[in-house]
């Protein structure tokens, strides 16, 4: 008998050469145990290759013992349900239950420990995987632009990356642990429940940083949750914005304001009038819009410039708002048009005591750039709700009244509530408008010619082309029903290429069929009289194949006013070519007599206005007398319009003017009527000459 081995020291070896050996070094380190156990010394020694381990999965086989024999000795090393592999034993002839034990008890520990360390394995294994993943998810949070903080249900801030500290400035050792509302800017905190259960709320906010600048911030909240899925908290993603938002106001400002006043436009006019109504139709108020438009603007403006005239709306645009309430709207609708809405007022009569003081701040003088510079305002006023509803009717039916305003003088200040009466002559205004336009391209405009008489022949010697309407359904229409309204709407710039170029169509016929030159004057408007004018007439004779000789064009002296230097200019390329100027309705303008001598005008041409009233009138003769006598002096030749009797014709041949025209001798006369009457007036001469 023996005593039984030792297992204490060897189950301590086993479970050391479990935790630090691997392979085939295991493998022999546990039959080096397992013959340790199972020598005996009153028994059989076991050899070196008597115990072998066959671990799962096997070693390889290089390092294997041989496993052809069959074992007479054998045990599974297993825990549970997982298997680890067996030892063999060999060598011997037979083995005891004592060793069938003893194996079993050291297979069942090897067993054991086995499986504590591949758990122990697999948890560290996972727990470097987990470690190395947040370590990655952190530097991947630390690289991103964007800002991402953590905090819990009460707004204590969990975690803050790299990209909050760029944004905000504060490292996270300063911001982790602090409240959310340090950021804030004078804002309230309102985090709703079921808000903190879905997430995805994304909004713009004003947020402060560490140096306490306030920026604008896109905020985008997600929950937090834990691993139930339970929300503990919120996730914040934040983006500066504020160059955005500014560009995003700059947008604004340009679509809702005037650039140069910095008043509302008509667009956000439109709006607060329309918000306006709908507080004062609740409180059952009245409300009044007024449409203001400057008088002699646009003669500042043409003569001294845009940079004066800018200058000048600044400062009407500074005194309008002097006078009004805060609550009371002022915008400016372009050019020189201005509106202004009063809502809260008792009796819609008050908007004309507020007229006048709009009125009575352009009273004294603007100084600009050394000008003394004074104008004046005609304002239209309709009324709520008696005119309208809603901004854009009030607007145009103000305007309406302001056309009416304008109409009791250029020159003075006019106020005008809007009436019935005045929106059917709108509409007759438009519907004329309309018609005029139409017949530009419908072949319903033509030309008739006035002769021009020399006063000592009695030869006519030019005739003076004046457009007519000839509507389908109306007729004629008078002149003086649609000329003044295509000077208003600048439709006269199209009538005149038109009247200029049918004047020209004309004279090439009249040219091949063997008239001899004479003047065909041609009038201008202002609008006409731009630099573009001169190559346009150049242009035109030249299509027509027409000498200069063949044209003559007048001017009014309010084209004279606008810019002196830019104008004589223009005039002296005209004259340049060959073509005639004739100055119109003289002494019915502004002309000085100062800029008279420069200008390079052949003829001076007296206003009807003047002629009607001799010899009757002492001073008609008077003023005729004096523009006949400037006119000699200045070498001009001269010519009265309008005459109408002998006694006229006698007066103004005895007073030395050149010629006349007028009904004493032609109406205007069609193309045919006055070739005929051309032919009739120059032809016997020119035959008694030939014979």
């Amino acid at each position: 008998m023996f005593a039984p081995p030792d297992l204490l020291s060897h189950s301590a070896a086993l479970c050391d050469a479990v935790l630090r050996l691997r392979g085939a070094a295991l493998s022999e380190e546990l039959g080096r145990i397992v013959r340790g156990v199972l020598n005996s010394p009153l028994g059989e020694y076991l050899p070196a290759d008597a115990v072998r381990l066959l671990l799962h999965p096997p070693v390889p086989k290089a390092q294997a013992a041989n496993d052809d024999a069959l074992p007479s000795l054998s045990q599974e090393i297993r825990y549970e349900d997982q298997y680890f592999g067996r030892f063999v034993v060999s060598g011997r002839a037979s083995y005891s239950e004592q060793d069938r034990q003893v194996l079993a008890s050291l297979a069942h520990l090897a067993g054991s420990v086995l499986q504590v360390h591949s758990v122990a394995q697999r948890t560290t294994h996972a727990y470097v995987q987990v470690e190395a993943k947040l370590q990655h998810q952190a530097q991947i949070l630390d690289q991103i632009h964007e800002s991402v903080l953590t905090m819990d249900m009460n707004g204590f801030i969990i975690s803050w990356n790299k990209g909050a500290e760029r944004l905000f400035g504060y490292t996270a050792v300063e911001a982790v642990g602090r409240n959310i509302l340090f950021l804030y800017d004078d804002e309230d905190i309102g985090f709703h429940d079921a808000f903190l259960e879905q997430g995805g709320r994304l909004m713009e906010v004003r947020r402060k940083k560490k140096n306490g600048e306030v920026f604008w911030a896109s905020l985008s909240l997600s929950p937090l949750c834990d691993i139930h899925n339970k929300s503990i908290g919120l996730i914040a993603y934040l983006t500066d914005i504020t160059e955005r938002k500014m560009a995003e106001e700059r947008i604004h400002h340009l679509a809702y304001y005037d650039a140069l006043t910095n008043l509302p436009n008509r667009t956000l006019l439109t709006k607060l009038v329309d918000q306006a109504l709908m507080v004062a139709q609740r409180n059952k108020a009245h409300g009044c819009v007024l449409f203001i438009d400057l008088n002699r603007f646009k003669l500042i403006n043409d003569t001294l410039g845009r940079k004066i005239g800018d200058a000048l709306l600044v400062e009407v645009a500074r005194r309008f708002r002097t006078v009004l309430r805060d609550q009371d709207l002022v915008a400016r609708l372009g050019g020189d048009e201005f509106a202004v809405g009063l809502f809260d007022i008792g009796q819609h009569f008050e908007a004309s005591m507020v007229a006048q003081k709009l009125l009575a701040t352009l009273n004294a003088p603007i100084l600009i750039d050394g000008h003394d510079l004074r104008v004046g305002g005609s304002i239209g006023i309709s009324v709520y709700p008696q005119d309208g509803s809603d901004a854009e009717t009030l607007l145009r039916l103000a305007d309406i009244a302001m056309y009416r305003a304008k109409q009791g003088g250029s020159d003075g200040d006019h106020i005008a509530f809007y009436s019935q009466d005045m929106n059917q002559g709108m509409q007759e205004r438009m519907r004329i408008e309309t018609g005029l336009r139409n017949a530009l391209g419908n072949g319903e405009l033509m030309l008739h010619y006035q002769p021009k008489y020399s006063i000592p022949d009695g030869k006519i010697i030019g005739a003076e082309a004046l457009v007519r309407w000839r509507h389908p359904e109306r007729g004629l229409v008078p002149p003086s029903e649609f000329i003044p309204l295509a000077e208003a709407t600048g439709l006269v710039v199209q009538v005149g290429e038109w009247v200029l170029e049918t004047a020209c169509a004309q004279a090439q016929a009249w040219k091949h069929a063997g008239l001899p030159p004479i003047r065909l004057a041609v009038n201008v408007s202002a609008r006409e009289f731009t630099a573009a004018l001169p190559g346009r007439v150049s242009e035109t004779l030249k299509r027509y194949g027409l000498e200069p000789s063949w044209l003559e064009l007048e001017i009014t002296e309010s084209t004279l006013m606008n810019n002196i230097d830019r104008v004589i200019g223009i005039m002296d390329r005209i004259t340049a070519m060959g073509v005639t100027l004739s100055l119109d309705d003289f002494g019915t303008g502004y002309s000085s007599l100062s800029y008279l001598k420069r200008f390079p005008i052949d003829t001076l041409k007296i206003d009807r206005s003047f002629t009607i009233g001799i010899p009757a009138d002492v001073n008609d003769c008077a003023i005729a007398n004096t523009i006949i006598s400037i006119a000699q002096q200045l070498k001009h030749k001269v010519i009265a319009e309008g005459v109408e009797t002998a006694e006229q014709l006698s007066f103004l041949k005895n007073s030395g003017c050149d010629e006349v025209q007028g009904y004493l001798f032609s109406r205007p006369l069609e193309a045919e009527a006055f070739e005929r009457a051309l032919r009739e007036n120059w032809l016997p001469e020119t035959s008694s000459r030939a014979a």
